[in-house]
């Protein structure tokens, strides 16, 4: 079990250029992430191995964050490919949410009662080895303006939707002027009332929350829920902890969801310490999602059984509104299940 914080006195982390230039200049390239964060030669193999099958994407500000040397560490195992991933299992494939049964428009997912999902971007900060969407076919869902017309259209005539939801990749990897130009868009349906954007941005390079972002954030008429993505307390550091409070005064609501996974976050002191440092930031802890059953992370696996002794147990240590929820997302049901 991992239980390596060190969150106490970290500071913004320092990085140089616009949110782009960071992107563009993230580590794609197995070897430089084992030299840059010192791993020995050995773990170069399965890296490469890994690679092949979900490729490296890890920015500086992210990396900054991983005790170099360390293989335990808990960042590190997000992001590191190995060759485990390459291991064909019964129950693991390439659609665990069986998403391609639930998609009437290019760009868009319909799952649930009431709201939709736009898969606003095909694009991530970051490639976390866990992802369950590492086989997703964006290349079929990165509509043009025009092409998301249908989308919206479909939108437009079921008045019983009244959330979108921007998902992706990461949906604040789409420049600005196109996020500003589809939710206006959005706004202009009446029965919409929210605006959820899930990311994992404002955690990986947090100058991603920047004025341009914030001025088409602000000035939306929709409810704004920012659901960031954040698995283990050192992942915060002060720069994201800045990040949230400029997404706080720009009117949204910050929640958290993590993935529970094996040697990253599978234990009380972890978990606890994560909702407690969520708080500290300014974010409610929302779910707790076990693995979802992806081709390629069954070694980040936690059997249920497991994750309701954990559970169990964090309900000792944590006021209930720290409690996330533990919940399984299961094909075919009409919301997420709890365990």
């Amino acid at each position: 079990m991992q239980e390596n914080i060190i969150i106490a006195d970290k500071g913004p982390t320092s990085q140089t250029g616009s949110w782009q230039q960071q992107l563009s200049q993230a580590v794609r390239d197995p070897a430089v992430l084992c030299q840059r964060l010192g791993l020995s030669d050995k773990w170069l193999p399965g890296a490469r191995t890994g690679h092949q099958l979900f490729e490296v994407c890890v920015p500086d500000a992210y990396l900054s964050r991983i005790a170099p040397g360390d293989t335990g560490d808990p960042l590190l195992s997000q992001v590191l490919p190995l060759d485990d991933e390459a291991l064909i299992l019964p129950g693991y494939v390439a659609d665990p949410l069986e998403e391609a049964d639930h998609q009437p428009a290019s760009g868009l997912i319909h799952k649930y009662a009431g709201r939709v999902l736009l898969i606003a971007s095909p694009n991530c900060a970051i490639n976390c080895r866990y992802c369950f969407r590492r086989h997703f076919p964006y290349s079929d869902n990165s509509p043009s303006r025009a092409q998301w017309q249908q989308a919206l259209d479909y939108l437009r005539a079921d008045t019983t939707i009244q959330e979108a939801i921007l998902s992706g990749g990461d949906p604040l990897a789409a420049n600005d002027r196109q996020l500003a130009w589809l939710v206006g868009e959005l706004e202009q349906i009446p029965h919409l009332k929210r605006l959820r954007i899930h990311t994992r941005l404002p955690v990986v390079i947090p100058d991603r929350v920047d004025t341009l972002l914030l001025d088409w954030l602000k000035s939306t008429r929709l409810q704004k829920v920012v659901v960031l993505h954040i698995n283990h307390a050192n992942e915060i550091d002060q720069a994201v902890v800045d990040a949230c409070t400029r997404l706080t005064q720009a009117g949204a609501t910050l929640l958290n969801q993590s993935v529970l996974l094996r040697d990253v976050n599978d234990s009380v002191t972890t978990l606890a310490a994560l909702s407690e440092r969520l708080f500290e930031a300014g974010v409610l802890p929302y779910y707790l999602h076990v693995l979802d059953p992806v081709q390629g992370a069954a070694h980040f696996d936690v059997p249920d059984s497991e994750a309701r002794e954990l559970v169990a147990e964090l309900r000792n240590h944590l006021p209930g509104f720290l409690m996330p929820r533990l919940v399984r997302e299961i094909p075919g049901e009409g919301s997420k299940t709890p365990i």
